[in-house]
């Protein structure tokens, strides 16, 4: 029997594939678990439900199995929602060998804002190696021949850590602005499960063992949410939305326990380029918590934190550089 026009799965300790190949299209999504932190994300804004999320497991306050996803081949479509929405660019996908979203190409989803900057005239070239070693994600390099630093933009999940490793010789753009907070005498004594999640280190544990968040270093995932043992209440509310004339009302999940949560992330807005589409306003509903008029941490303070440089890996000569200038 032909499995034409049929979406074929392959899972593997750390990789999910879903191939359809079709006359003329032949699609292929690929989903890298070692990447994957389970954020939550994707199944939020899947339009088929696709997208399930897989729970960690956590023994004696430290993961021993992180959090991930599953997909079901039966309900996937390949639109690439989930491709343009990972905020660790675990997902790629392909139609014909070339890389493509049909959410992008066919303007259902807009182009997201993003972008990590490299001036090299304003870079102390003693802390190349520094800067190199310090990326979670091995972007940064040297490109010898250019006398530059390199960013592979792909992969670059705009944890903002150059920026504070150079003193702001490299500026980042990232897509989502929000808050994140840390309330530690609501966690769960020895749990250190969400440092061990964080794929930027915006959650980590200092010299002596302390759970510490250097807030500046979030990207909004959500994945400490996901793996804290202290889980959000969600209720139903409704509330009404109105454009081009005409008011709908529609049913949002709000979180009912904040005041009991250890460590809470909000997505405000994401930076894009202009977009009229229903599926776009819809993946925000989701996405999004109701805070427009609410403000980023100013880019020049974070700069100079004390906090967000010790954060950094082998930070010490340049702190004690930075205590001496001041």
């Amino acid at each position: 029997m032909s499995q034409r026009g049929i979406t074929q799965k392959t899972t593997t300790d750390s990789q999910i594939t879903l191939e359809r190949a079709m006359v003329t299209r032949h699609y292929l999504m690929t989903w890298d678990l070692e990447r994957c932190v389970g954020c939550q994300i994707g199944p939020l804004v899947c339009p088929k439900d696709a997208v399930i999320h897989e729970e960690g497991v956590i023994e004696d306050g430290r993961i021993i199995k992180k959090s991930s996803v599953d997909i079901d081949p039966d309900k996937c479509v390949l639109c690439g929602m989930c491709v343009v929405m990972c905020p660790t660019n675990a997902i790629d996908m392909t139609i014909n060998g070339k890389t493509e979203i049909p959410v992008i190409e066919y303007e259902a989803f807009p182009q997201i804002i993003e972008a990590t900057d490299f001036n090299k005239e304003e870079f102390d070239w003693d802390r190349k190696e520094f800067v190199i070693n310090n990326c979670p994600t091995n972007v940064i390099s040297y490109n010898e021949a250019e006398s530059t630093m390199e960013v592979d933009q792909k992969n670059c999940i705009r944890c903002r850590q150059c920026e504070v490793a150079t003193a702001g010789a490299f500026k980042v753009t990232q897509p989502w602005q929000g808050s994140v907070v840390l309330n530690r005498d609501l966690c769960i004594d020895g749990c250190y499960a969400c440092a061990d999640i964080c794929p930027t280190r915006a959650l980590h544990l200092d010299e002596e063992g302390n759970l510490v968040l250097a807030d500046y270093y979030c990207i909004k995932c959500g994945a400490c949410m996901q793996t804290c043992p202290v889980k959000p209440e969600m209720e139903d509310v409704e509330i009404t939305v109105e454009s081009h004339g005409v008011t709908q009302t529609r049913t949002i999940q709000k979180i009912t326990n904040s005041a009991e949560l250890p460590i809470q992330v909000e997505r405000w807005r994401i930076g894009h380029k202009p977009v009229s589409s229903g599926a776009w306003i819809e993946a925000l509903r989701k996405l999004a918590d109701d805070k427009a008029g609410a403000t980023e941490i100013d880019r020049k303070r974070a700069l100079r934190r004390r906090d967000l440089l010790k954060a950094l890996a082998g930070s010490k000569p340049f702190f004690d550089l930075l205590e001496n200038n001041d």
